[in-house]
């Protein structure tokens, strides 16, 4: 089991293979926002990695940060990745402070849109 560390949160245990931006909500109770729903279209599920980032990336992450001109390094979409390893991890984009009702609608439990990996 994968363990996902969230800077000023915690240590938490995540089942292998599921999506980053579930288990920010599940497993360590934050308030990351998703509000696209983890459809890799808005940014909001962004997060910063501070170790273990994933070293491939699906296609649709990569178009979508390129379009919203993201290039900070370690800043990746948390509905694009699943927890497949040991990850460190600085919330970017959370529901305090952000002026929105709610995080947004449950992302599948599936990466969507189907990943291509590049």
């Amino acid at each position: 089991m994968p363990k996902l560390t969230v800077e000023g949160a915690g240590t938490y245990d995540v089942p292998a293979g599921k999506r980053l931006v579930n288990a920010l909500v599940d497993e360590c109770g934050t308030d990351q926002l998703h509000a696209c729903g983890g459809v890799a279209r808005c940014t909001t599920c962004r997060v910063e990695f501070v170790a273990g980032a994933p070293a491939r990336m699906t296609q649709a992450e990569k178009d979508v940060l390129a379009a919203k001109g993201i290039t900070t390094p370690g800043l990746r979409l948390a509905c694009q990745i699943t927890c497949d390893a040991d990850m460190t991890v600085r919330l970017v984009s959370r529901l305090a402070g952000s002026g929105r009702k709610d995080c947004g609608h449950r992302p599948a439990d599936e990466l969507q849109p189907p990943p291509q990996w590049t």
